[in-house]
């Protein structure tokens, strides 16, 4: 598929970050470099500034219109100052357009946090990571972990902000927190990166098919179709357009959003190419053009309550 006959009308890039070096701390980026542990090896290229300015630039040709940042890895006792300083960049710059911030939503004073994000008007939601498992078959509990019985009274104070959670765990985690979900009070989830199929084997692929199956149950879970790229392998565009197939038939053209995840996806692949690749998957999947509309642009609208855009 071309580009040309990828292309949809009209994108919101549901999930993306911004960082000036100069404007705030991001440990990862600056001083505890880890390419062991990252999410796709050796990112030395993207120690470096990404603005609006840059994520236009990335865009090319694509018609976006409309973002939501996720938080960056920003220093955590600076999670208020990243979101003050994406109101300014949408002040500026009129990107992003929604924001997902970070906060503790274990800690005891993780209400108070909450209050404060809540205020500023583009924050829609929270990203805060479960502790997880390094491996599939690892042992995993304990403090933070979907073993953590504070996960119902925490999600239902996130709910009670009117924010949902973005939730990024690797497919052998996916099975715990749609049980984690389903005893907990209603919140809207957004399942980050189609789950991380990290494992390409048929018996991997086999566990992440369960793991999408149980989260889809949940009429509340939606799943960003971001980040296919894999840590020390190339980026395979067929593998990943049938993939993001998979996705939507699993949990349906209407719950399924556009990610880019840029600038880490820029280590495997282009803006253009991610739009492609996207393409190939919601053609695979037999969408007609209404409900391509929605996976590329609909759905984050509504999901994300992105005001100015039309759904």
């Amino acid at each position: 598929m071309s580009l040309a006959s990828a292309m949809p009308d009209a994108i919101v890039d549901a999930h993306h970050h911004l960082w000036k070096l100069d404007q705030g701390r991001y440990p990862w980026l600056q001083d505890a470099y880890d390419s062991q542990t990252f999410i796709l090896g050796e990112y030395r290229a993207i120690c470096r500034d990404f603005g609006v300015a840059e994520l236009r630039r990335s865009f090319g040709a694509a018609p976006v219109a409309a973002t939501v940042h996720v938080e960056a890895e920003r220093s955590r006792d600076e999670a208020m100052a990243e979101t003050v300083w994406l109101h300014k960049q949408h002040g500026e710059h009129g990107l992003p357009s929604a924001v997902v911030a970070w906060v503790d939503l274990l800690a005891p004073d993780a209400d108070e946090r909450l209050a404060e994000q809540a205020a500023w008007p583009l924050v829609r939601g929270v990203r805060f990571k479960p502790v997880t498992a390094r491996h599939a078959g690892d042992i995993c509990g304990g403090s933070g972990s979907l073993h953590d019985p504070a996960w119902p009274q925490a999600l239902e104070r996130l709910a009670r902000h009117g924010l949902c959670w973005d939730l990024r765990v690797p497919f052998w985690h996916l099975e715990q927190a749609a049980a984690v979900l389903a005893d907990s009070p209603p919140v809207d989830v957004a399942l980050e990166h189609a789950g991380l199929p990290w494992d390409r084997s048929e018996p991997g692929l086999a566990a992440w098919r369960k793991g999408m199956e149980a989260l889809a149950a949940n009429p509340r879970v939606h799943v960003k179709l971001s980040e296919f790229g894999l840590q020390g392998a190339a980026w395979d565009s067929e593998q990943n357009a049938r993939l993001a197939a998979e996705v939507v038939a699993i949990f349906g053209w209407q719950r399924c959003m556009f990610g880019s995840n840029f600038p880490v996806a820029s280590l495997r692949a282009d803006y253009q190419e991610l739009i492609c690749m996207t393409g190939r998957g919601l053609a695979l999947a037999g969408l007609d053009s209404a409900q391509r509309r929605a996976v590329w642009h609909d759905n984050a609208v509504r999901f994300y309550r992105i005001e100015g855009a039309q759904a």
